[in-house]
């Protein structure tokens, strides 16, 4: 799926020693990411449920066409590319990427059971997509520019490909501030004296493209002539809480990766914490926990 000082529209220091902290930056992120694809396959549905909204909007500002070939960047399950092939057709095509191949084994695997026969499954980097200037009509990418370390090149690669009238769409995080279904784990674990892996706010960040200005900026730099962006609403909605702690700590990224670096005792001790914490966040049918995406257009 992908994941520092903050990011404004700049490039990021290439110098030896910053490309060899690039490297294993992004080598930590694929490993996360290879180790959430079981989880992922196991609970899409919960993923996909609350992102339905914001996938849709991508796919419809795209507007695929029959005949047209698209490509979804960090496709993790594959989803929001699966709607997008439904509309180009048989004559045409999706392809589904990923930097993990565990991810992308879960997205081929899931397009079979929904009878998907129109996509190609690759292994792939955004940073370096691996297709021909001029090759695509759409892009598609559901929260994943803010978790890869160099969007600004992610976004550069994506307007060479494109043909021309082409178009991206990509959702990322608005600010902590609006999204407590995260925020509140972050907030509890320093409350109990752990560290939250990353800086939410760097590179690879979950916040590191919560501006809507700074978003436009970048988009401008990697030579889109226009954008549109859109604030858009996702609730997160769990049956009760051992359903919030499953999404914690087998979807969740490198939250997930760091609860099970601990004991047991230590994350009983946590999961009461946040059950506590989560307690406003109860109504008469489970938890719901809000969020808000910040959706974005350009061509």
């Amino acid at each position: 799926m992908g994941k520092g000082p903050f990011w404004h529209s700049r490039a990021v220091d290439q110098s030896p020693a910053s490309a060899a902290a690039l490297d294993e930056g992004r080598a930590r992120s694929k490993g996360v990411w290879d180790e959430m694809a079981a989880g992922w396959q196991r609970h899409n549905d919960v993923i996909w449920q609350a992102s339905l909204q914001v996938g849709e909007w991508l796919v419809d500002k795209v507007a695929p066409e029959p005949g047209q070939t698209i490509v979804e960047l960090a496709a993790g399950p594959g989803d929001t590319g699966f709607v997008a092939a439904r509309l180009v057709g048989k004559d045409g095509r999706l392809i589904s990427t990923d930097f993990s191949p565990n991810m992308v084994e879960v997205a081929e695997a899931r397009a079979g059971s929904l009878g998907v026969s129109n996509a190609e499954f690759r292994v792939m980097d955004a940073e370096n997509i691996d297709l021909a200037d001029n090759a695509v009509d759409g892009i598609l990418c559901r929260f994943g520019f803010m978790l890869m370390l160099d969007p600004q090149a992610a976004l550069a690669e994506c307007r060479r490909v494109l043909r021309p009238g082409g178009r991206l769409a990509f959702a990322v995080w608005t600010g902590p501030e609006k999204n407590p279904w995260v925020g509140i784990i972050g907030m509890v674990l320093r409350q109990q004296g752990y560290e939250p892996p990353g800086d939410p706010f760097g590179p690879g960040g979950m916040y590191s493209m919560a501006s809507e200005e700074q978003v436009r900026s970048m988009i401008a730099g990697a030579g889109f002539q226009q954008a549109e962006t859109e604030e858009m609403e996702v609730h997160w909605r769990f049956e009760d809480f051992a359903g919030f702690w499953t999404f914690l700590t087998e979807l969740a990224g490198g939250i997930a990766v760091f609860l099970r670096t601990l004991s047991n005792p230590e994350r009983d001790e946590l999961r009461r914490v946040v059950e506590k914490a989560i307690e406003g966040f109860r109504d008469g049918q489970g938890y719901e926990l809000p969020g808000v995406a910040l959706n974005v257009a350009a061509s």
